[in-house]
């Protein structure tokens, strides 16, 4: 499962999901999408959208083997996520159309990685 890795050399093109904080290099969003995200973030294939909706800009790493049994997952809210690299802390602010449409379908409240909430109430 290499392919769950990044190599040192990948370092410059990581991004990390602004809604989930999943960190991937640009090449796996745009291949695969965001495993956490992608039925309302429309990830893959979509370089617009990746520009938009992930941040090259963020703090600390958490690597999760199981995140339905992880203390850190459910203490930063990753638990119900895949496997993976996920940051502590996203820099960046989704679209407001985004977050409308992540609002309007009424599966999550958006709440920035970086802490801060939302105006909308």
């Amino acid at each position: 499962m290499s392919e769950n890795f990044v190599t040192p050399g990948q370092h410059r093109n990581l991004r990390a999901c602004m809604v989930c904080s999943i960190v991937m290099t640009q090449n796996r969003f745009l291949r695969e999408g965001c495993p956490n995200c992608e039925e309302f973030l429309h990830l893959q294939g979509s370089m617009d959208a990746i520009i938009d909706c992930t941040s090259q800009v963020f703090e600390g790493l958490i690597t999760l083997a199981d995140p339905s049994k992880s203390w850190v997952a459910k203490w930063q809210r990753l638990d119900g996520y895949v496997r993976g690299v996920y940051a502590t802390k996203v820099a960046g602010q989704l679209p407001d159309e985004i977050v409308a449409a992540i609002e309007d379908e009424g599966r999550i409240r958006y709440i920035p990685r970086d802490g801060t909430e939302t105006d909308a109430d």
